[in-house]
């Protein structure tokens, strides 16, 4: 009879574990109502180790912004790849097309709305953010060779479909969602 060696994961793995598993648990309360505890039951594992991995929840938290601007730059990365051609405009729409995607996925872009809300008070948070974007922002200049006017204006779309999706603005028939709303694509 065969004998199975239970396999335990690296530190490392159990890290991206709860990574994963964190990003629904600050997408669902934010930073300020989301526990460790919450965090650790989640991942199923106890909220000592939890600790282990990460020394404080701000730590936590900004380990899980600085995850999801690395998921935001695959995404643009990909999208960047699949243009139809070189021209900044095709390059920007198509990273768009691919982050629309990607914020389909509403735990991603509510992390983000919870990270910008806690910037506000919150200096590591701040700090993690301004180097998401920094990087971002830098990635998209460099990938698509748009003028600053073409990536502040990616950017600047890109914060007005937060708030479409957040407020579920294609919901509501009304002349303010439709201005709003207006060549703006969802999935």
């Amino acid at each position: 009879m065969k004998t199975e060696r239970r396999q335990l994961s690296t530190a490392e793995e159990r890290r991206e574990t709860v990574l994963r598993t964190a990003i629904g648990a600050f997408a669902a309360r934010g930073y300020f109502g989301t526990t460790t505890t919450e965090v650790a039951k989640a991942a199923g594992i106890s909220q000592a180790y939890v600790y282990r991995l990460f020394p404080n929840k701000e730590v936590l938290f900004t380990a899980v912004v600085e995850h999801c601007f690395l998921r935001v730059r695959a995404a643009l990365e990909g999208g960047a790849a699949q243009a139809a051609s070189s021209a900044p405009e095709a390059v920007l729409a198509s990273m768009g097309d691919a982050y629309a995607h990607l914020i389909s996925d509403n735990d991603l872009m509510l992390v983000q709305l919870h990270a910008q809300a806690a910037a506000v008070s919150e200096p590591a948070v701040r700090e993690a953010v301004r180097a998401g974007y920094a990087r971002s922002v830098e990635y998209v200049r460099g990938a698509s060779g748009g003028s600053e006017e073409q990536v502040q204006q990616f950017f600047a779309t890109g914060m007005l479909c937060h708030l479409l999706v957040s407020i579920d603005a294609e919901a509501i028939p009304a002349p303010w969602t439709r201005t709003l709303t207006a060549g703006i694509m969802h999935y």
